[in-house]
């Protein structure tokens, strides 16, 4: 029987008649993630670490190509079992224990969320001031003016708009909104190429940088960037009609479009240098030296892309995510208010002016932590439940997945030990200890630490885990 602590409307598995989602529908969620401004600066930031265009957008295109892997294989639990993330973790660290993996992925999914209703905020605030209205900028000593933080509220609050209307909201929002964003980054690319030759813009020299290029490095941080997705994938392929129509979106939707949008950064990185004289690594900077027209429309292009970006990556996940805390109190709509509450307790004009790379280093640090919990739901669905779920056990105590007091202690020493080896690195590049004390090969590892921490984590979970008879899947 379904104990009610552990189950609610939003988190048991989806009917037949709520798996509506086509493969058009999932390469449109992509797209409409893809186009945003951490992608517009993917390889253009990668130009100022000594790589070419060439290697730039060719690592943005194989990184994509890596995480489309997990992305696809953790993705055919959606239209198998219709269940969400947090349920699928249950399997693996227990009833309870998937409270450990959510909660984790539901905290970076708040910073993220906090950090690009900021951008918003900054793109509609430019935006208001293209029309004349002449808002004020932070004044010394400030982070954030007043008027900025009015347009970081109601930025804020569109979001709510979406989390309260549902899934099925946000699927009609990606659908409308890719279209618009692949014109308008069509439109951004004529435009440069009539105004800067195209050997020239493609003609920069790499920059020379000591030790040259971090292939490793930069090739793991691009993966990073969507192990967060490769996570919670389920949460959307739960609605797919078919395997075919998750599997066909999402490789049509992430690899292509992320090389092809990266080489727009890389585009008007290099136009910028050669009409104004200053590579620009934001599109608002170019813009707004193209005119107030161009400005105006790329504003709005920007504001869309962040709430599309914003909806999709960083408030269904944390929905889910808090639901598994307590899903007889905690709705995906009430888990979608609380990490909308927590995205404004992050006061993320404060931790930019405070602690800028750093905190993106941090985040970035998440991808070897998901890269650990992602080898061990792999291992676990596919080696260890041979894809077979038992469906009543996912939602009751004293069954399958209870392990000991809804904790599978062994999932909890495969993720410590596929992280922890890779702390050190991570505290030296991060800045909290001295680089100098850390012995030069464990700052290595970190630069593999997603490809580390899936591996190892992955290999120990199957190693320990007892072999058990496929399940038959019941419906709950």
């Amino acid at each position: 029987m379904t104990d009610p602590s552990l189950s609610n409307h939003d988190l048991i598995p989806t009917t037949a008649a709520q798996r509506t989602w086509r493969w058009q529908d999932f390469a449109a969620l992509w797209v409409g993630m893809v186009v945003c401004v951490p992608t517009y600066t993917m390889a253009s930031s990668m130009l100022d670490q000594g790589f070419s265009w060439q290697q730039a957008v060719g690592l943005v295109l194989l990184a994509n190509c890596i995480v489309l892997v997990p992305m696809i294989l953790i993705g055919r639990v959606g239209p198998k079992h219709g269940i969400p993330f947090p349920v699928l973790a249950r399997a693996s660290f227990g009833v309870k224990g998937a409270s450990l993996p959510a909660v984790l992925r539901g905290l970076v999914a708040c910073g993220w969320f906090s950090i690009n209703c900021y951008f918003g905020a900054l793109a509609l605030h430019s935006f208001l001031n293209v029309l004349g209205m002449g808002l004020a900028a932070p004044a010394p000593g400030e982070t954030i003016s007043s008027s900025q933080l009015a347009c970081f509220i109601a930025f804020w609050a569109v979001h709510i708009f979406f989390i309260w209307k549902g899934t099925e909201s946000i699927r009609l929002l990606e659908v409308i909104a890719a279209p618009l964003m692949i014109g308008a980054s069509i439109a951004l690319v004529v435009a440069l190429v009539l105004m800067v030759p195209s050997a020239q813009l493609f003609g920069l020299p790499a920059k020379a940088v000591p030790g040259g290029p971090k292939v490793w490095a930069a090739l793991t941080g691009l993966v990073g960037f969507w192990a967060t997705l490769a996570l919670n994938i389920p949460d959307f392929t739960r609605f797919a009609r078919s395997q075919r129509d998750q599997t066909v979106g999402q490789a049509l939707g992430l690899p292509l479009p992320m090389a092809l949008f990266s080489m727009v950064g890389v585009m008007g990185f290099s136009a910028s240098a050669i009409l104004y004289g200053k590579a620009e690594l934001f599109p608002d900077a170019l813009l707004a030296k193209m005119g107030p027209v161009a400005a105006g429309l790329g504003l709005l292009v920007i504001l869309l892309a962040n709430l599309t970006t914003n909806v999709a990556a960083n408030l269904v996940s944390p929905s889910y995510d808090f639901s598994q805390l307590a899903p007889s109190k905690i709705s995906f709509r009430m888990g979608g208010l609380i990490a909308a509450v927590i995205g404004l307790l992050f006061m993320p004009w404060k931790l930019l002016a405070t602690s800028g790379g750093y905190l993106f280093t941090w985040l970035g640090g998440y991808g070897t932590l998901l890269g650990a919990i992602a080898g061990i739901l792999l291992s676990d669905y596919y080696l260890v439940r041979r894809t077979e779920l038992r469906h009543d056990d996912l939602y009751r105590r004293g069954g399958d997945y209870e392990y000991t007091g809804g904790w599978n202690l062994r999932a909890i020493v495969a993720l410590l030990l596929g992280v922890l080896p890779c702390l050190p690195g991570y505290l030296a590049v991060s800045g909290v200890i001295d680089k100098a004390a850390v012995p030069a090969g464990l700052v290595t590892l970190f630069d593999f630490g997603w490809f580390f921490s899936l591996a190892v984590s992955g290999t120990v979970y199957i190693l320990s885990m007892p072999r058990r008879p496929a399940a038959q899947g019941v419906t709950a």
